[in-house]
């Protein structure tokens, strides 16, 4: 199958090093000086140093050519920050606007608050061939043919392609049809790996941990399923699995953001020192704005979003929340 992968960071070259050895893969570089070190080097000295790519892999900084490619009965995937979605969308669009279209970024536009698939409507003419892939997976580990599982979700034909041209090796791919649940999952995870990264940076413990992780997985399900995704998809790999993940592993980089601001630097500060972009920082906002929007209480990523914004200290926002009332962990029946 003939594969194109639009964005070159860590993510998407990861994956596309990975497809190249059953497939015939592009990868598109969006800047000229990007695409000829990968030619020369062929490693990713930014995003992924330590991994050779696999020497099937092709290059190009023409994303046009990219796209065609992709769109001659294959796949194309684009591997952005959500921030980027809407401008690749359309040059897609240009280029080839009937083809099979998975999108890799979990978060919120930061101007409009949407997420990708409400993005993907507005922008995309053939909406039905389209979905977010998602799911527990640190780029280097896909890079270095870790088994990973990740979760496709879309209609049954689109989920069939998807799976078709990713499942086998180390990827084992699993499909839905809960677009919005997957898509909550993916952004409100990174939010809750930040408050984790906090609470690991001031020593607070596991026990303190694992409530954060827990108590964000109910946050998170209550925001799912108030805008239209089932509960039961927060119980798998983009819900609880890419949130167990993200809040725990070392690789994180909101679970980093949270250990710089929990040590005291401030938001600009942590993102500067990270260098990549952590999508928790841009999404939380817009997750706040949703909740509100919906009448639902999120006090964990209210607390972050204090913290992020300077307005509380982190051992302020811990006391916020160890102060307020309790409560039933569950409806009654």
């Amino acid at each position: 199958m003939n594969v194109a992968v639009l964005g070159a960071g860590a993510w998407g070259t990861a994956i596309a090093s990975t497809l190249s050895a059953r497939h015939s893969v592009l990868l598109y570089a969006r800047s000229a000086e990007q695409y000829e070190r990968l030619e020369r080097d062929r490693v990713n000295a930014r995003y992924l140093p330590t991994v050779a790519l696999h020497e099937s892999l092709r290059f190009t900084d023409d994303l046009s050519a990219a796209v065609m490619h992709g769109a001659s009965r294959g796949l194309i995937l684009i591997a952005t920050p959500t921030d980027a979605l809407r401008s690749v969308v359309r040059r897609v669009n240009e280029a080839a606007p009937a083809c099979s279209l998975a999108w890799l970024c979990k978060g919120f536009e930061q101007l409009s608050g949407q997420m990708a698939h409400q993005i993907m409507k507005t922008e995309r003419v053939n909406e039905g061939d389209t979905g977010p892939l998602s799911g527990p997976s640190f780029a280097i580990e896909v890079a270095l043919g870790s088994p990973t599982a990740l979760t496709v979700a879309g209609e049954p034909r689109f989920c069939e392609h998807v799976t078709e041209a990713l499942h086998g090796g180390s990827l084992r791919i699993y499909s839905t049809d809960d677009v919005i649940g997957v898509e909550v999952g993916g952004a409100v995870k990174n939010v809750m790996a930040i408050a984790t990264g906090i609470s690991d940076a001031l020593e607070l413990g596991l026990n303190a941990r694992a409530a954060l992780i827990t108590r964000g997985l109910a946050e998170m399900t209550r925001l799912g399923v108030a805008l239209g995704g089932r509960a039961e998809t927060f119980m798998g790999l983009t819900g609880v699995g890419d949130l167990i993940l993200t809040a725990t592993g070392d690789l994180s980089r909101n679970r980093k953001i949270g250990l710089a601001l929990g040590g005291g630097a401030s938001r600009a500060t942590a993102v500067a020192g990270l260098g990549h972009v952590a999508e928790g920082v841009y999404s939380a906002h817009a997750v706040l704005a949703r909740a509100r929007a919906c009448d639902l209480e999120m006090p964990i990523t209210q607390a972050v979003c204090a913290v992020l914004d300077g307005a509380l200290s982190p051992s302020q926002a811990l006391h916020a929340l160890l102060a307020r009332e309790p409560k039933l962990e569950a409806r009654q029946r």
